[in-house]
């Protein structure tokens, strides 16, 4: 479990959100300037200590997400928030792409009413620009218990670049942030 005092007195703060697959995001977010660390992980269900095979048959409530440890005077949580809303489709309920179900939902989990306001405002101004075709459906939940996922699932994509779905999902995600995002590549 992550201490978020111990983050808070070492000037940095978490970051949890979901948006499909944990392996997409992780391996996006480890390349982004001023994101110190990702955990791949499951959020916003009840069941305490819930494994991988129990979240994928989408009983226990939680979502694949990542926490990410960042540094906020390097990067911000709209920054963060910028480069979710590029990666994954907000618009598609509980699913992304051919993962469909409650855990492969869009979600921001935020730990401070600040974080909160930031999301909203971002999905209001994303709404009025008709950024998207389609209404944004990605929730906006208080942060709960993160628990970290199993130790095979952590730098998936580092480990196993070659593997199906990293080939034809994550990899086409980097790129595009990659892409778009250039600027905020560590270097």
């Amino acid at each position: 479990m992550t201490d978020t005092r111990t983050i808070a007195s070492q000037g940095k703060e978490l970051a949890t959100l979901a948006g499909g697959c944990f392996w997409c995001l992780e391996a996006v977010y480890d390349q982004m300037k001023g994101v110190d660390s990702v955990e791949s992980g499951y959020m916003g269900g009840p069941k305490p200590n819930p494994t991988y095979e129990e979240v994928c048959l989408g009983r226990t409530g939680h979502a694949e997400a990542v926490q990410l440890t960042y540094d906020p005077k390097t990067v911000s949580f709209r920054e963060i928030l910028e480069v979710f809303f590029a990666i994954h489709d907000p618009t598609t309920l509980n699913q992304q792409g051919n993962d469909i179900g409650t855990q492969y939902r869009s979600a921001i989990f935020y730990h401070s009413p600040e974080q909160k306001a930031v999301a909203q405002e971002l999905i209001a101004e994303l709404t009025k620009d008709t950024f998207f075709n389609h209404p944004i459906v990605t929730e906006v939940t208080p942060a709960g218990q993160f628990y970290v996922a199993e130790d095979y699932h952590q730098e998936y994509f580092a480990r196993n670049p070659l593997q199906p779905y990293c080939t034809y999902v994550v990899g086409p995600k980097l790129a595009k942030f990659r892409k778009t995002f250039a600027e905020k590549i560590k270097p």
